[in-house]
């Protein structure tokens, strides 16, 4: 049927015709029956439209909802893991007092940043657990005794201790039972040859003396108020000999503060000899502080309160005080106890017996270079470059000095470090990773730090080269020890007798005599927490950086000791260490003098990672003394054969400053009630020395108990051949920094304050070690061959017995099968190889390593922490966070959620019209009336109709522009 035949049957009035790509455009008019018909269909069809469109945007809508709720309503990077930790801490913080019962339900949480210098996810894991052991043993024991006071209405009596068995399951759950039993010692040589990273096992009668994590050693008994944990001065109005403690920060202001610029030079020594005193106290002793979460909800927080609530010891500050801006205290936190310590002795059976508060020490008490290596497996490992075959540590991969190493950046990011206030957007320069937390504390401290990694791996790179048979990990071992070694030496014999005096060196440690498993090596409490912060005294304000000339330079102007602090963007951005190097050999140390002890630097711009304010370095040495229950300055006299001091006179015979002796007196009323870190730091000095009497003994002690106690001290007979200890004891920290650094001269003694060039030699000139003593030039007969490697292992080679024996160790992330120690005997090995198997690290439910938001999967030698989408991973690799994107799923549903809106659409639009069409306000004749008429006319219709068609068409043509009053309705066939 042809085109015209269907026009004609449709007798319109008016007819158009159009030529274009052979289309015809019929215009239909003065059809009111038709036009409503078609209007009610593109009504329904409409509503059918706008349905679908309403329903698909709800679907969406609600995908966009799910997948990126928490972009909308956490807030600005407001991530899943923050909320569900702070969830996790809450419901700790609220089980705290529930007894026994809570224990049970307790678990691992990661608590809000609550340590002055560092937050305790900066902590090493094992620090931060033991310290939550104790804590949680603490807090089970003190609500027990509540619970029993108030269910028998009477105080506790000798026939009431707990039961053995209760006992034993509160240590084990609490996580104190690993820090009470004594650690397995294997015997071995391996053990014999190598310390343990933890320092355990060191005397193996006692092994956990020295050892990481446990509590300082005490020389006399503490002076808590109650007798058992609470800190002197906490309670307002205790009187000590008929007087109260004065306020620390009153003494700071009225004895101790001086301004920057009344600071009198040592004309002796240079300011490396305070950077290496803080460096070697890292390497001894650090305390955490408390991570107890306040035990109610509406509990006091250390951040907030003023008010002495364990575990906040805040600091009191006046009105006219520049720190008093902000508050009336300053933030304090008691450190954290040892496991079973702060307790009634009635509760293990003892009514009689006190068990006084202990601190824990989270290093290795020993000069091991436990700054360099750290003093945990998990420590250990992270730092090592477990890849290498030479025995490498870790490196920063990002940034380099001159071609030299830097310290990598921690690996929990972003980390607290102060960055670059010009940096440009996106640039972060983290904190660096090394064997103590502390080591970007200040620029000084950092570049120690870093000349040691460069050290550990040049001598490890060097030894491999000498002996190829070595695997990485003798290489590793045998590095680490000879970096040991020189700590000890240049502490000992080039650092020790300069500030304790030749006098008190001979007195209290004298010459070596060997090895004593009668001594106790653990760093005493008055040591590290008031005798070897003497040097807080000798800090200069002023960091001096010099150009290669050792010269001022204006592209590197002197800092301001607080502009240094936590910024390890300066020494990647500003030069690198050679300029700071310069500044230290050639700067003179403040000198501590009675009446100018501490510059404002660090009693007013103290800056520390989790708070918001300046603090001051004097008062928190002073509170963290009276904190830990030190005894006063007069009860140390005497434990050193010193004569009490009872009056102004004889004191004076020690601190020749009369008005700090009048101030003194003034503020604590008896001189018996002196902190003994003030007493310490304003005494007299010794001759060639840079403290007085009482510091000189106690410095002295410990350095002998450190020495005389350690099993593996360079010196002892079994440690080192004779050849390999001649060449150590040519070390000095000069070599360290010629083969480390761009200099090109150093003076001979790093400590002695020296001029440039006049007291400098070239490095050729400086004695170096010749690591040939190490070369091992014949290998010991093997009757039963070369050891077999094992795969995923390494082992060391020793001799025992005149027999060589192999200990294989597996890398991290598989554990041993079999013997780790095989022996040749008569021929043959004694066992079977044996193999490391994968350790499945998401089994462990206890510490399971990835956060509760993220899902682990494990791998070859390691695991993956994955995220459900829209999270992803955040930078601390084991925890998730928001994308800020629409999840895949989310993505899908809009997707098809379209594609429907469209399919619709043109199901609807097909079921109108086969055709395009408009119209303003008429109706529409659609294709299916096409249709209908079609059937209606014929063939011969359509031939005799032609005609007439084409005459209805030329007469459309002049009259198309004319509409009838319901307006036109045009339908475009293709």
């Amino acid at each position: 049927m042809s085109r015209e035949c269907l026009f004609s049957r449709l007798e319109p009035q008016k007819i158009l015709h159009s030529g274009i790509s052979g289309e015809f455009v019929l215009v239909i008019k003065n059809m009111p029956a038709e036009d409503n018909i078609n209007r009610s269909k593109k009504m329904k069809v409409f509503i059918f439209f706008i349905i679908s469109i309403t329903m698909a945007s709800i679907a969406v809508f609600l995908a966009f909802v799910q997948g990126g709720k928490d972009a909308l309503f956490g807030g600005t990077k407001q991530t899943a893991v923050r909320r569900t930790t702070q969830e996790a801490a809450l419901r700790t913080t609220e089980e705290t007092s529930k007894g026994k019962e809570s224990l049970l339900q307790r678990s691992k949480t990661v608590p809000p940043a609550r340590t002055l210098a560092f937050p305790p996810r900066y902590l090493e894991e094992e620090a931060w657990t033991a310290s939550q052991a104790a804590e949680k043993m603490e807090a089970s024991i003190q609500d027990l005794k509540e619970k029993f006071h108030q269910k028998h209405k009477r105080a506790l009596l000798q026939s009431d201790p707990l039961s053995t068995e209760v006992l034993t399951m509160m240590f084990n759950i609490s996580g104190c039972l690993p820090y009470m039993l004594p650690p397995k010692c294997p015997n071995n040589c391996m053990t014999s040859k190598y310390r343990q990273i933890t320092g355990a096992c060191n005397n193996r009668e006692h092994p956990r003396w020295g050892a990481s994590n446990t509590a300082l050693a005490r020389w006399l008994p503490p002076t808590y108020e109650d007798g058992l944990s609470q800190p002197r001065g906490w309670n307002p109005g205790f009187l000590y000999n008929g007087f109260p403690l004065p306020s620390v920060r009153d003494v700071t202001r009225k004895i101790i503060e001086v301004s920057n610029e009344a600071v009198t030079e040592d004309n002796l020594y240079s300011d490396m000899i305070t950077a290496w005193g803080q460096y070697i106290d890292h390497d001894l002793a650090f305390t955490p502080q408390s991570i107890n979460q306040p035990n109610s909800p509406g509990a006091a927080d250390c951040q907030l309160t003023c008010e002495n609530q364990n575990p906040c010891f805040p600091i009191q500050v006046f009105a006219n005080d520049s720190l008093s801006m902000n508050s009336n205290c300053l933030p304090f936190y008691c450190s954290s106890a040892a496991c079973l310590t702060g307790h009634h002795g009635v509760l293990i059976g003892n009514v009689s017996a006190l068990n006084p508060r202990q601190q824990i020490n989270s290093l290795t008490s020993f000069l091991d270079a436990s700054t360099v290596y750290g003093s945990t497996t998990a420590a250990e490992n992270t730092l090592r470059n477990l890849t290498s075959q030479e025995g490498l540590l870790k490196i920063n991969v990002e940034y380099f000095d001159n071609g030299r190493e830097y310290l990598p950046f921690v690996d929990r990011v972003p980390s607290p470090c102060r960055q670059d206030p010009e940096a440009p957007e996106g640039e972060r320069m983290e904190c660096f990773m090394a064997g103590d937390t502390r080591a970007s504390e200040v620029t000084s401290l950092a570049a120690l730090h870093t000349l040691w990694l460069r050290e550990h791996n040049r001598l490890a790179k060097t030894l491999k080269k000498r002996n190829p048979h070595w695997g990485p990990e003798m290489v590793y071992q045998e590095a680490r020890k000879i970096v040991g070694a020189l700590h000890q030496i240049i502490t000992m014999r080039d650092y020790i007798p300069k500030i304790i005096g030749p006098e008190a060196f001979n007195l209290y440690i004298g010459t070596y005599k060997g090895y004593d498993p009668t001594i106790d090596p653990t760093v005493s409490n008055v040591f590290t927490t008031a005798a070897f912060r003497f040097a807080h005294a000798a800090i200069h304000p002023i960091i001096k950086r010099l150009n290669t000339a050792y010269q001022e330079d204006p592209k590197l102007p002197h800092l301001l000791l607080h502009e240094v602090f936590f910024t390890p963007w300066r020494l990647i951005k500003e030069g690198g260490l050679d300029p700071f190097l310069r500044g230290l050999l050639t700067t003179a140390a403040k000198l501590q003098l009675q009446d100018q002890l501490m510059n404002e630097e660090l009693t007013k711009k103290l800056f520390v990672l989790s708070n918001n304010g300046s603090l001051d370095l004097a008062s928190l040495d002073l509170q963290r003394g009276r904190d830990h229950g030190l005894p006063g300055y007069n009860d140390w006299r005497e434990f050193c054969d010193l004569p009490r001091l009872m009056t102004e006179s004889e004191l004076r015979t020690a601190i020749g400053n009369r008005q700090v002796v009048s101030k003194i007196l003034e503020l604590y009323g008896n001189p018996n009630n002196i902190d003994v870190w003030l007493g310490g730091i304003v005494e007299d000095f010794l001759p060639d020395a840079r403290t007085g009497p009482l510091f000189a003994c106690i410095i002295g002690k410990q350095m002998k108990a450190l020495r005389d106690g350690d099993r593996f001290w360079w010196e002892n007979d079994n440690v080192f051949t004779e050849p390999q200890r001649n060449e150590l004891r040519k070390y000095s920290l000069s070599r360290l920094i010629c083969d480390n650094t761009g200099l090109h001269e150093a003076p001979l003694d790093a400590f002695l304050l020296g001029k440039f060039p006049q007291d400098f030699e070239p490095c050729e000139n400086v004695p170096a070690m010749d690591l040939g003593a190490w070369q091992e030039t014949h290998q010991p007969e093997l009757t039963c061959g070369f050891p077999a490697r094992v795969e995923h292992a390494d082992f060391v080679q020793c001799s025992e017995a005149g027999k060589s024996v192999v200990i294989y160790s597996c890398h991290q992330g598989y554990k041993l099968l079999g013997e780790e120690q095989v022996s040749c005997t008569k021929g043959k090995w004694n066992s079977a190889l044996p193999r490391c198997q994968d350790v499945n690290e998401c089994e462990n439910k206890v510490r399971p390593p990835c956060h509760s938001s993220a899902e682990c999967v494990n791998r070859k030698g390691s695991f993956q922490c994955l995220c459900r989408d829209p999270f992803e991973l955040a930078e601390d690799g084991i925890s998730c966070r928001d994308s800020g994107k629409l999840s895949k799923g989310s993505l899908v549903s809009i997707i098809l959620g379209v594609i429907v809106v469209c399919c619709l659409a043109i199901s609807s639009w097909c079921v109108i019209c086969r055709c395009r069409w408009s119209h303003s306000s008429g109706g529409c004749v659609n294709s299916q009336m096409l249709k209908d008429e079609r059937n209606i006319s014929s063939e011969a219709d359509c031939e005799n109709s032609h005609e007439m068609n084409m005459s209805q068409t030329n007469e459309a043509e002049k009259t198309v522009d004319k509409d009838p009053p319901n307006g036109p309705c045009i339908l475009l066939c293709m």
